[in-house]
């Protein structure tokens, strides 16, 4: 595991290393399109995985918690938590993991929720399903979620149907249903893309409050740096299939040193001088089977040069800090 992905603790809550998936290519070929990632969270902290469309967040997500689809496939890497290893664990003891002590929340309510049932109904079978119990013991529980979420009329919303439901209060009935187990660990993949600003700043104060309340560890999958500088308190920046720089939040968003996290950056219109163009980086992220055996950023890089032929260690900036970068390799003489 690189030094930046350790977190303050001793034992993270969760601890990923080597994670290896991959996809077919041409012929038998395969290609790893989530390749050597190390990860790990603390207890009650946010780490927020960043990067452009493309460069693996979610498969990353999805690996975790072994949902990657056909044909794809983990081939390596190890995945503890709470000092626990997952890798070898059968159907059922996923499905007690998954829900259970890791929740999940994904960017479309509609495409989770079950149109034709109740919303409330959707949230009493996920606590049944990991705390044994009558029906009407789960729908007391499902109820005590939605106050949690802070769903108004709650007893009312209950039996409402995800089309009757406004967006936000549809991404907070997948929040209760992602508590309904008490997890130790919320995986949140861009849980407030398809949401107005005014909606999206209401659920990030939500996990924020949830996430001290309880005590959870959330992993944040986000492209949006506005999103990352109000929830998280570190932050891994993913570029093609690779962890490239990682930090803490103030070390990577006002101090970043790769020079795509710096790219990203500067593209945000907060950054760019009043009537100026944003900036933007050149070109896109390159198909999987395109990927370079060395560093994957130089052909978009200002600052490539020959070294970069070959792929990069991490260069430790400070005891939280790690970069993947020739050019700042040098820069420090490492």
């Amino acid at each position: 595991m690189s030094l930046a992905s350790r977190p303050s603790e001793a034992e993270p809550l969760l601890a990923v290393e080597g994670l290896v998936t991959s996809f077919p290519a041409d012929g038998s070929r395969r290609v790893a399109v989530v390749d050597g990632v190390d990860l790990a969270i603390a207890r009650g902290e946010v780490l927020a995985l960043v990067g452009e469309s493309g460069c693996g967040k979610s498969l990353t997500a999805l690996s975790i918690v072994r949902l990657v689809p056909k044909p794809g496939r983990v081939d390596a890497g190890r995945v503890r938590l709470a000092g626990r290893a997952l890798e070898g664990l059968g159907a059922d003891g996923w499905r007690r993991v998954r829900g259970g002590e890791i929740g999940m929340i994904f960017q479309e309510p509609m495409t989770s929720l079950n149109p034709v049932q109740t919303v409330g109904a959707q949230v009493a079978e996920a606590v049944r399903l990991h705390e044994p119990g009558s029906r009407a013991a789960a729908r007391r529980r499902a109820l005590a979620l939605f106050e949690q979420v802070g769903i108004p009329d709650p007893a009312a919303r209950l039996d409402a149907y995800p089309h009757q439901l406004s967006g936000g209060l549809k991404q907070r009935a997948m929040i209760a249903m992602a508590l309904a187990a008490r997890p130790k660990l919320l995986i949140a993949d861009e849980p407030t893309t398809a949401l107005d600003v005014t909606i999206q700043a209401q659920i990030l104060e939500l996990l924020r409050s949830l996430g001290r309340e309880l005590g959870m560890a959330v992993l944040l999958i986000t492209h949006d740096l506005g999103v990352v500088n109000e929830l998280a308190d570190r932050v891994a920046v993913m570029y093609a299939g690779r962890v490239i720089e990682q930090g803490t939040r103030c070390e990577v968003l006002a101090a970043p040193r790769h020079p795509y996290t710096e790219g990203l950056l500067r593209s945000l219109p907060a950054r760019a001088p009043r009537g100026a163009r944003l900036a933007e980086i050149p070109g896109a992220v390159p198909p999987p089977e395109a990927w370079a055996a060395g560093c994957r950023f130089a052909e978009r890089c200002p600052r490539a040069f020959a070294a970069c032929a070959a792929a990069p260690a991490w260069t430790a900036l400070s005891v939280t800090h790690a970069v993947r970068c020739h050019s700042v390799a040098r820069e420090v003489g490492a």
